[in-house]
């Protein structure tokens, strides 16, 4: 079947009912475009949990700080819909801002607690936007499994709440982080690296999963755990704008002085030359990423 594009929200609602009055499941991968190989196993992923994948592509104005990357986030929808054919999705749904965002919209969609650490402390108003965006699709798409990626991991808890909450009819599951053979998290973003900073930007896998096998080892001291990782940006010159060891559901940041449990999320965030990189660990869950350092 070839794929359909759709560019309004009725033409996607209309063919997401087409699929389920089919008898037919259906999986969603919402995404900003920009698409690579990480994206493309949510597709495949979404087709092995559904029938019929849908994938929207579309970067979010109110996700973006007002010195953040909006203006030059990349936007690359041909090569997109040809990765999605090829990825076997059924559905894209291309909508211009307007389309989500009517004339005088005044409706935004919140998530407390969650949303207060970790990237939600340093991008104020960005949860809010991701949220805001997502329940919109969820509303247009209606009943599907969707997949979102782990790197990603408090959007992803973020979204799973927010499910719960308004009571929609998605199911929200997680997929592991993508990574190239050296470690690195796929992103969008790692398009702005230079070679040099691409090669530096391997200390955050290799940091983590070096975290990962202390933890593996036996060490519980949340400071033992965390300081380390940081230490290891700031050597190759990096300024991390956090790294932060939490609980895994509540995402409340541990203390260095605490001892963590059986689960514990470490994460963090860093500029590396013209890109914010995030990337993330669920110790006692995750395998460690990378190369040994």
């Amino acid at each position: 079947m070839p794929l359909e594009l759709c560019r309004t929200a009725s033409e996607f609602r209309a063919a997401c009912d087409r699929v389920r009055a089919s008898g037919r499941r259906l999986g969603l991968v919402p995404t900003m475009g920009a698409l690579h190989a990480g994206h493309v196993a949510l597709v495949t992923e979404a087709r092995r949990r559904a029938d019929d994948a849908a994938v929207t592509i579309f970067v979010n104005p109110t996700q973006f700080g007002p010195t953040e990357d909006f203006a030059k986030y990349p936007r690359t929808l041909e090569s997109d819909l040809a990765k999605c054919e090829a990825a076997g999705a059924a559905l894209v749904f291309a909508p211009e801002a307007g389309e989500m965002y009517p004339a005088g919209e005044r409706t935004r969609v919140r998530v407390e607690g969650l949303t207060a650490h970790f990237c939600g402390r340093s991008r104020p108003g960005h949860f809010e936007g991701v949220t805001t965006i997502v329940a919109k699709l969820f509303a247009v798409a209606g009943a599907c499994t969707a997949v979102f990626g782990r790197k990603d991991y408090q959007q992803l808890k973020v979204i799973q709440r927010m499910t719960r909450d308004l009571l929609l009819p998605v199911e929200v599951v997680g997929f592991p982080t993508v990574r190239e053979p050296d470690g690195l998290a796929l992103s969008s973003r790692n398009a702005y690296l230079s070679a040099d900073d691409r090669a530096r930007a391997l200390v955050l896998s290799r940091s983590l999963g070096a975290a990962v096998r202390r933890f593996d080892a036996g060490e519980r001291a949340a400071g033992a755990l965390r300081l380390p990782v940081q230490e290891a940006l700031c050597a190759v010159g990096l300024a991390p704008d956090y790294v932060t060891l939490g609980d895994s559901e509540t995402l409340e940041p541990i203390g260095d002085d605490a001892e963590v449990g059986d689960r514990a999320l470490l994460a963090l965030a860093v500029r590396v030359g013209g890109a914010r990189l995030i990337d993330n660990v669920v110790l006692g869950e995750d395998a460690a990423p990378g190369a040994s350092p």
